[in-house]
């Protein structure tokens, strides 16, 4: 499983928090509502900052909560 999202916080060591959006629709009023989902994810040379586009995959357990991989930046924040 592959998920994009935004770079919401590097200060951890080796670590980001990536923010990812969703639309569900609502049942009773037919719009279309965002949802957001916040993962922590392995990012190995410390390379993001806060607000790039990143690409996120699933991975075995690195720590207690980290079970994500950064695997390229999508868009550099500029």
């Amino acid at each position: 499983i592959a998920i994009k999202g935004v770079v919401v916080s590097s200060k951890m060591d080796k670590t980001i928090v990536v923010r990812a959006e969703r639309l569900v629709k609502h049942a009773v009023f037919h719009k279309y509502i965002k949802r957001y989902v916040k993962y922590k994810a392995h990012d190995e040379q410390n390379s993001c900052k806060v607000g790039d586009k990143v690409l996120i995959i699933e991975s075995r357990p690195l720590s207690r909560e980290k079970r994500w991989r950064m695997v390229e930046i999508l868009g550099k924040l500029k």
